[in-house]
């Protein structure tokens, strides 16, 4: 009966050992070959993702252009209006101020921090280690009702107010598909500081080889508002001229 009861839990143990087994590059490693593999994601030259955004129970369209060269913008259509946002034509990081509704540079600490992120196109996991980012499993956890990897991305450190901070951000991987279903990382400035962002993320798709979520709710921990974001499209190496991205020489400088 001892034998009987030491198999058993051999078994049980030999079950729990590869999730338990996992790497932090492993599961990083199969994220990265579960959506297509690094090849194809290297060869994207830029991404156009149209969407619709539910912000306080008003639909906001969205098209969100992501180029390889850094190059990127939001156009949000708001009541008849088109505004862009988080907008960087190469060397300008630029957006519409929310309360005048007027383009606006970045203050030259926001636009430094932001290209810190310019080699993270399409996925900031993509040759981490030669970025000299580090990233450590911290554990299994159960998020939403599901059996995850919690992983933490260390990134280059940003400045926050003359201050050097810590990049941090948390990915839940989903043990089975080893695909992220959430991130979280605290807000370092802004309204938010100190607050912690949540999104999650469902409904994997593939585009022409390809897996992209289509479906993402952003909010934050212990927050009931969350704004659930759906992709209806994701056009690869879209062709995107330099006006896209262009800041108008009429506007000025954010002063924040």
């Amino acid at each position: 009966m001892k034998t009987v009861k030491l198999l058993v839990a051999m078994f049980a143990l030999a079950i729990m050992v590869p999730v338990q087994a996992q790497t932090a590059d492993e599961i990083v490693s199969s994220y990265l070959e579960n959506i297509g593999g690094v090849e194809k994601l290297k060869a994207l030259e830029g991404l156009k993702i149209t969407a619709k955004l539910n912000q306080m129970g008003m639909e906001l369209p969205l098209e969100i252009y992501q180029m390889k060269d850094g190059r990127t913008t939001t156009i949000i259509s708001v009541q008849g209006m088109t505004i862009k946002d988080q907008t960087f034509d190469g060397e300008t990081y630029w957006g519409s101020n929310q309360m005048t509704m007027q383009p606006e540079k970045k203050d030259a600490e926001t636009t430094e921090n932001y290209k810190l992120n310019l080699n993270d196109f399409p996925d900031a996991f993509i040759d981490y280690k030669e970025k000299g980012y580090t990233v450590e499993l911290i554990g299994t956890e159960t998020f939403d009702g599901a059996e995850t990897f919690k992983v933490k991305l260390t990134k280059e450190p940003h400045t926050i107010d003359g201050k050097e901070v810590q990049d941090d951000t948390f990915y839940y991987f989903d043990t089975e598909n080893f695909v992220p279903i959430a991130m979280t990382m605290e807000v370092k400035s802004g309204p938010g500081k100190g607050m912690v962002q949540k999104i999650t993320y469902s409904d994997y798709q593939e585009v022409d080889g390809l897996y992209f979520a289509f479906s993402w709710t952003i909010g934050a921990e212990g927050q009931p508002q969350s704004a659930p974001l759906t992709i209806e499209s994701i056009e690869l190496n879209p062709t995107a001229d330099d006006s896209l991205f262009a800041f108008p020489e009429t506007a000025t400088e954010s002063k924040n």
